[in-house]
């Protein structure tokens, strides 16, 4: 597989180039020449397959000739001892991508990233020096990923005082290789000094340099899994039992949804809820399902559109912002005007100039976005109102982003924009979120990872948004 820049096709490079320098040399993010296809034997078992079968089949041929499959067989066990569950709540599917050790979707990117780097720099001698802006969870998911890494460096910015101080923590409470930068700035700020040190000349000169954002496509790939994975689960008419960090209301409950689907074709009693493995699916009519996205530098969506271009039974997507709805004005005007990003509850969402739009244009004209996906945004005070509203009629917690994707869908419906099975990705643990959350609806439980990262101390230096500030600190 090749890989050129969104602003340029000439000078296609390998994986291996494209994953390590993370940004193209004109300023471009790097896409695949052709986004592959699943094998019709793999569509066809999609919803009994484990997850990381279809992980080592999503990733496989964008990697090929630079990664084994054996070697690839072992990096996908490595990444993913937890998977992404699908399971009923309310009357929709929710996707659980908080399983993993931060708590938050980004560690499916992260955690393979982290693994692919090891292996494509074997016997480098000059060190890797990896750049991460972060709203929120992609820094403590990186930073978590790269720790002790041999070999190679992290430094992530992120912008001061707008992160929860769990999500501080996690970034700036592990030390050893890696470091933090709080930025007195915005996330936008973060990413635009991020974007000037990866193309600075002196500073490439004295260390390797890469990015572990949603740019890098090594992140961004891995992603497509747990889209595939639920889709085909929802096509089977299957939901996944529970996970130790399921938030549902009460020590050891195991409420189940009762949605069309959820209860025609997936109900299980608390017992069977406890089972390592789903009860078989029962005969229905297979419908592709509709996934809402929480959105916000739109890396997660993007990697949706990959899955659902490699065959994926997905009907179409649902992009929800907050108040930062740049990509929603452009689905409804055909115009897309970048803004400064606005401060709210759902923080990881604030970015009013989303770097991965980029790649959905070189990919997608307006037209066919329009076909794909819905726009929709999401106040504050609704979010909160979603938050109370889904404990105490379905007995879940949600963080503020996944209520910003549940509040979407109920927009879209009454509105009678969206129809059928209904999905919405819950990207990051509600205990996460802890100063939101707790005084809508209590304490949410707590995973014995986020409980660790608690207990960590900050250590991260302040820097004013400026570049040569950034350069300063790295040199």
């Amino acid at each position: 597989m090749r890989y050129y820049s969104t602003r340029s096709k000439n000078n296609a490079v390998n994986f291996a180039t494209a994953a390590l320098t993370g940004l193209a040399p004109d300023g471009g993010l790097f896409v695949p020449e052709e986004i592959p296809q699943y094998p019709q034997a793999v569509l066809s078992s999609l919803g009994t397959m484990d997850y990381r079968d279809i992980a080592l089949e999503t990733i496989k041929p964008y990697v090929r000739g630079e990664i084994p499959d054996t070697v690839l067989e072992d990096i996908v066990q490595s990444a993913y001892p937890f998977t992404a569950p699908l399971v009923g709540v309310g009357g929709r599917f929710i996707l659980e991508l908080f399983h993993g050790p931060t708590a938050a979707f980004k560690d499916f990117g992260a955690r393979f990233m982290a693994r692919a780097f090891a292996y494509l720099r074997r016997g480098e001698e000059k060190p890797l020096h990896i750049l991460v802006a972060t709203s929120g969870d992609t820094g403590g998911a990186v930073a978590d990923g790269f720790f002790q890494v041999p070999g190679i460096s992290v430094t992530v910015l992120y912008p001061k005082g707008r992160i929860t101080p769990l999500q501080e923590k996690q970034i700036a409470g592990l030390g050893g290789n890696i470091s933090a930068l709080a930025v007195e700035g915005s996330f936008d700020d973060c990413q635009r000094l991020v974007k000037a040190a990866l193309a600075d000349e002196n500073l490439k000169k004295k260390t390797a340099l890469s990015s572990a954002n949603s740019i890098n496509i090594s992140r961004l790939i891995p992603q497509a899994v747990y889209y595939t994975a639920a889709a085909g689960r929802a096509f089977a008419g299957r939901t996944d039992p529970d996970g130790e960090a399921t938030p549902r209301k009460g020590t050891g409950s195991r409420e189940w949804g009762v949605g069309s689907v959820v209860s025609k074709h997936s109900e299980v009693t608390n017992t069977q809820s406890q089972q390592t493995t789903p009860p078989p699916p029962t005969p229905h009519s297979p419908l592709p399902i509709t996934l809402c996205v929480p959105s916000g530098n739109f890396g997660n969506l993007t990697a949706g559109l990959y899955a659902l271009k490699m065959g994926a039974p997905i009907k179409q997507f649902i992009a929800a912002t907050n108040i930062n709805k740049t990509v929603p004005d452009y689905l409804a005007s055909g115009e897309y005007q970048a803004r400064t990003s606005q401060a709210t509850i759902s923080n990881a969402m604030d970015v009013g100039a989303p770097s991965n739009f980029e790649r959905m244009a070189a990919h997608f004209s307006w037209e066919e976005m329009r076909r794909v996906i819905v726009g929709v945004s999401v106040s504050d005070e609704e979010t909160r109102e979603t938050i109370a509203r889904v404990y105490h009629e379905a007995g879940y917690f949600l963080d503020p982003h996944s209520a910003v994707g549940w509040k979407g869908v109920d927009k879209l419906i009454a509105e009678n924009k969206i129809d059928g099975q209904v999905g919405v990705l819950s990207t990051a643990h509600p205990a996460k979120f802890s100063e939101t959350v707790e005084p809508l609806v209590g304490p949410a439980p707590v995973p014995a990872s986020l409980a660790h990262a608690m207990q960590r101390t900050v250590n991260s230096q302040t820097i004013p948004a400026e570049v040569s500030a950034l350069l300063e600190a790295l040199l």
